[in-house]
């Protein structure tokens, strides 16, 4: 952001020309070419320091150095006829790259008054640039104060509005990266500084080869029509590290010379305005139009390589003009590039106008593989909405970026995308921050519109949705009682449906499979209903009632008549949208009687659903969709894990007992068990152990009498024999564990946890078959595989870090299911 100090001088430095230099451009000039002036002197002034010589002012041209300009004693026209004749010599000048040639090439001073030079030279020698982008920031300062815009329509792109947009393209290395209306290079240095965070090894370090860096140095590439821009550009590249820039003085609507050149990544945003008469393009454009911001889309949609992508700001013209031009461009950008279009909040380009923009996301690859746009909304950029531009906590971006990049990242891997996105606890953002469209729905107007909001408006989200009674969109139905007799299960080949099968799955959108199958002489004597596919399962009696249960289920079956069948009316309301919904009501909710979990149908039929229209809830249903296929192969994921040690043979063979103390548990006297929270936690022996965790305890006492340490490895003694687990905590163990306690001496701890867990069903096969349990003397015998203590880190150091993966996938499912949560409130208008 431009500091107080730069903003003063820039000021004083306009309040001096602007009696000789009245045109803003020229003051503009002016003022460039100083601060140019006066940087080069100080990169020879620092180069002395550090031991070099000086090499912009050397030679001949060493009399124009700044410290000789500046130096008292000098007169009025002196000064001037010096300063005249350096700004117009300095193309000659051999000491300066090509580029700074550039620079000065046709400069002149265009006043002959000595003392509002020196004025002016005074306030110059005032900058110090001890920040590479402190020219930049002098001249977006300069372009705000000096009138709304640029004499092409240029407006100042706001550097954190920069920096979003090359977060979301993520340039990478080895392309192409082009800015066909480069202004400043604020693009192509933020690319530049993007692809150098990208590129560091594990202590930091650029990571980048002296072939990247050449690579580097010849891919980006930038035009502008302007020669003011041009300079500031080139010196600007410079400044990162580009000996020799490639920033050309072109006109990309009305040349050709370049048409031929095509880029990986395109970032820009183009003139807003169109000169007096419009722009007069050859005929190479796919849009003929005159209009420069429909010109300017056109050519980097046209110019990405086939797996190009580009980020282009543009006005609110491009995106819902009627006008023909304007039409055509959305329909050619909506069939083959754009992907997503994220609103910008109106002031975003204050002070310079408070003109509306977006950002068009193009992609050609991904475009090709999806049919739909995504659309995102950001109400705040960290930033008032001011003329001032004061920070603000409320800042959205890295919020929207997430979510592009989430979405970006499905479309690449394949993956079903949401149709809205629902915030996490917490953020910025809210569930209007994305809103997924189908690009027949943009494009059957018409007119191929592309604000966001109309789309929203027309869904109504959340609370806007009116209400009706489950009964008024589905039958329900009782189920059938159970046939009894095993006669009408004999041959079975029909599902049957009870509530112990429900209870078993506990929630599926895709059930199927069943304990029971009946036979067609259950099906003919007792009449039995046969549920269509799609039916929702809700448990309606006995204890699964409370357990809030349910199933969609994927093949015909008969069911149970502690179930209620819910089948749809699918004119009217998706199954899959209600069951979502029906999973997370409450039946304690809905019971008259909350001691006797029984529900009647006509309560069931009462719940009352948001209904959007059945687009909507194709939406909703994709969004949950998406996040259970992330959970199920996460589940997967965890279910199939198994920590796996390769034993060498070599390795020595050990009793546990010679490496590890085993302590046997053992119930406490009956007065010492209580259900308070007061007193140790005791776990009498649980089969169902997680990874790395004990679940609650079953029991509390306050007279304990094993114990089990922190780190201890616990091995159920019980049926099944063998799971181990680690404590936790400080608890008292019960019979149906033992506790491990490794040697520090002789063994790493947590490598016998691990070497436990890879053994786990040999010693459940060798024990558990025949025992229901196994002794204290049967642990410290079995044998265990004791490498070195080195191997054994390594061992631990590998499993460890799997295990954090694993650890990682189950935070992620955990993530998802908030995510699910959250969906489901949202439509509720919770």
């Amino acid at each position: 952001m431009l500091d107080s100090p730069t903003k003063r001088r820039i000021d004083g430095a306009r309040d001096v020309l602007v009696g000789k230099v009245p045109d803003p451009k020229s003051q503009v000039e002016q003022i460039t070419i100083a601060l140019i002036y006066k940087f080069m002197d100080d990169l020879d002034a620092e180069s002395e320091e550090l031991g070099g010589t000086r090499t912009f002012f050397a030679g001949e041209f060493a009399r124009y150095g700044w410290a000789k300009l500046m130096r008292s004693g000098l007169g009025g026209h002196e000064t001037l006829n010096l300063y005249a004749e350096a700004v117009t010599r300095m193309p000659e000048n051999p000491g300066i790259p090509p580029l700074f040639r550039d620079i000065f090439k046709n400069a002149y001073l265009p006043y002959r008054d000595p003392e509002t030079l020196r004025a002016f030279l005074k306030i110059i020698d005032e900058f110090i640039y001890d920040h590479s982008e402190r020219l930049g920031d002098a001249f977006e300062y300069l372009l705000s104060v000096l009138g709304s815009q640029g004499d092409a329509g240029q407006f100042r792109t706001p550097r954190h509005i920069i920096d979003f947009i090359v977060a979301v393209l993520d340039p990478k290395k080895d392309e192409t990266i082009l800015d066909p209306a480069c202004g400043t290079a604020g693009f192509l240095i933020s690319s530049y500084k993007h692809i150098l965070r990208a590129n560091v090894d594990k202590d930091g370090n650029n990571a980048l080869t002296p072939d990247d860096k050449g690579r580097l140095a010849t891919n980006f590439k930038g035009y502008d029509i302007s020669p003011d821009m041009v300079r500031l550009s080139l010196v600007n590249m410079y400044l990162h590290g580009f000996v020799a820039p490639h920033i050309f003085e072109y006109d990309t609507l009305t040349s050709e010379d370049r048409w031929s050149e095509y880029a990986d990544v395109i970032l820009a945003n183009p003139p807003f305005m169109s000169p007096k008469g419009g722009i007069r393009p050859h005929g190479r454009f796919s849009v003929q139009s005159r209009r420069s911001e429909v010109l300017f889309v056109d050519y980097m949609a046209e110019h990405l390589t086939p797996n190009g992508r580009a980020g282009i700001i543009v006005p609110e013209g491009i995106i819902f003009q009627s006008q023909n031009a304007h039409k055509q461009l959305r329909k050619l950008l909506i069939e083959e590039h754009l992907v997503a279009v994220v609103s910008l909040p109106a002031g975003v380009f204050q002070p310079y106008a408070g003109v509306k923009t977006s950002v068009l996301i193009l992609d050609k690859s991904l475009a090709k593989k999806t049919d739909r746009i995504a659309f995102f909304k950001v109400e705040n950029d960290g930033f008032d909405l001011g003329a001032q531009r004061r920070p603000i906590a409320a800042n959205d971006l890295p919020s929207v970026h997430a979510e592009i990049a989430e979405y970006l990242g499905c479309l690449r891997a394949g993956k079903s995308v949401d149709a809205s996105r629902v915030a996490e606890p917490g953020t910025q953002y809210t569930t209007e921050r994305r809103l997924v469209v189908g690009k027949d729905r943009v494009a059957e107007s018409g007119d191929y519109n592309l604000n966001g909001d109309r789309y929203r408006e027309s869904s109504k989200r959340a609370s806007e949705f009116p209400y009706v009674s489950l009964d008024k969109v589905a039958e329900i139905v009782a189920g059938n009682s159970a046939p009894q007799g095993t006669e009408y299960f004999e041959d079975g080949r029909f599902p049957f449906i009870r509530t112990s099968d429900v209870g078993a799955v506990h929630r599926s959108d895709n059930f199927s499979g069943t304990a029971d199958k009946v036979n067609q002489k259950a099906v003919d004597e007792l009449r039995l209903r046969l549920f269509p596919p799609g039916t929702i399962l809700f448990p309606k009696s006995g204890a699964s009632t409370f357990l809030n249960h349910r199933v969609l289920i994927s093949e015909a079956a008969y069911v149970s008549s502690h179930l209620a069948g819910i089948i749809c009316d699918e004119h009217k309301v998706l199954p899959k949208y209600v069951y979502n919904l029906l999973c997370w009501t409450d039946a304690r909710a809905i019971t008259p009687d909350q001691a006797y979990p029984s529900l009647r149908l006509k309560e069931i039929g009462n719940i009352e659903i948001p209904l959007p229209p059945l687009d909507v809830q194709r939406e909703i249903v994709a969004e949950i969709e998406g996040y259970q296929q992330v959970i199920n192969g996460v589940r997967q994921i965890i279910h199939n894990y198994r920590s796996t040690i390769t034993v060498d043979p070599k390795w020595s063979l050990v009793p546990l007992g010679s490496v590890c103390d085993v302590v046997a548990g053992q119930s406490p006297p009956g007065e010492s068990y209580n259900t308070t929270e007061q007193g140790t936690p005791f776990y009498q022996g649980k089969t169902e152990f997680g990874p790395m965790f004990i679940g609650e305890p079953v029991k509390w006492t306050t007279n304990p009498q094993r114990f089990a340490e922190m780190g201890d490895i616990l091995m159920s003694v019980r049926a099944p024999v063998g799971p181990v687990n680690l404590a936790t905590e400080h608890v008292c163990i019960g019979r149906g564990l033992a506790a491990i306690k490794p040697q520090e001496n002789n063994v790493i701890p947590t490598y016998v946890f691990y070497i436990l867990r890879t053994m786990e069903s040999q010693i459940t096969g060798d024990m558990g078959a025949t025992f229901a349990s196994i002794s204290k003397q049967n642990i410290e015998a079995i044998p265990i595989p004791l490498p070195p203590m080195e191997i054994q880190q390594g061992i631990v150091k590998e499993l460890e870090m799997e295990q954090s993966l694993v650890d990682a996938n189950r935070e992620l499912s955990d993530r998802m299911e908030r995510k699910i949560q959250l969906a489901i409130n949202h439509v509720w208008g919770k």
